[in-house]
């Protein structure tokens, strides 16, 4: 059983123009991840003959907020008929919008139970919006201990959660496991409990967010356990090259062989 790999074009081969990092992505083999669409030249993208794993699904917005959730929805719906032009199947999401240095534009210490309810009604909303299209939303487990302090609902249990009450094809989880490294552990016993709502999985080793092998996790363990489980999705570098960006991608690649 293999994976199918994907790495970012957002965090690799930065020397390069962006549409030459998807090129240059696409020639090694792997899909390719992008986040906000609305600073790339997404024909050019199209033009490349890569295959695009995800993107970000949203621009502004939280899930919980009145005019947060108008924003979500509407830019959400903007970002499917995007997809549409690089043929994008996931759309990613998080608990709240992110600003440009990746904390919560509305920042938030705890949750009450009526945000909850509130959260898990938005994602049914955008959930409806994937299925029209035809496309899947996953929303993403996110650390606040050293990435994004402040951002609400960013635990894996939390993501699990939500996704699982909502219950719709049309939203699945970006299971990230250097997020979940930090925040949680338990990598192994956290896949077999998620299994059910993945739709991808992202990874970076623990300290650094460089590629397998730079770190504390071993990775292999965690692909053979995926293995056992039947998995066989995407699995996608979101962290930086230690060093060489061929070289850090041929360990990601070795790690998930």
């Amino acid at each position: 059983m293999t994976f199918r790999l994907a790495a970012s074009a957002e965090m690799l081969y930065l020397d390069l123009p962006f549409t030459e990092r998807v090129s240059r992505l696409h020639q090694r083999g792997f899909e390719v991840e992008i986040w906000d669409w609305s600073t790339k030249d997404l024909p050019a993208i199209a033009s490349t003959g890569a295959v695009i794993s995800s993107m970000t699904g949203y621009l502004r917005g939280d899930l919980t907020s009145e005019d947060g959730i108008a924003e979500l929805l509407s830019t959400a719906a903007e970002s499917l008929r995007r997809a549409e032009v690089i043929d994008s199947p996931r759309l990613n999401l998080h608990g709240t919008g992110l600003d440009t240095d990746g904390l919560p534009v509305l920042p938030r210490l705890a949750v009450s139970g009526a945000d909850w309810i509130t959260a898990a009604d938005t994602l049914r909303r955008i959930a409806e919006l994937g299925e029209e299209a035809g496309r899947v939303f996953t929303l993403e487990n996110l650390n606040t201990a050293v990435d994004h302090p402040g951002t609400p609902f960013a635990r894996a249990a939390d993501t699990i959660a939500l996704v699982s009450a909502v219950d719709s094809p049309a939203l699945r989880l970006n299971l990230d496991l250097y997020h979940a490294q930090i925040g949680e552990g338990n990598l192994i016993e956290l896949v077999r409990q998620a299994l059910p709502w993945i739709g991808e999985i992202q990874v970076a080793d623990v300290p650094g967010r460089c590629e397998p092998g730079t770190g504390e996790i071993r990775y292999e363990a965690v692909a053979a356990e995926l293995r056992s489980l039947g998995y066989e999705g995407v699995v996608g570098l979101e962290g930086w090259a230690s060093g060489d960006t061929d070289a850090a991608l041929d360990a990601f690649a070795a790690a998930f062989a």
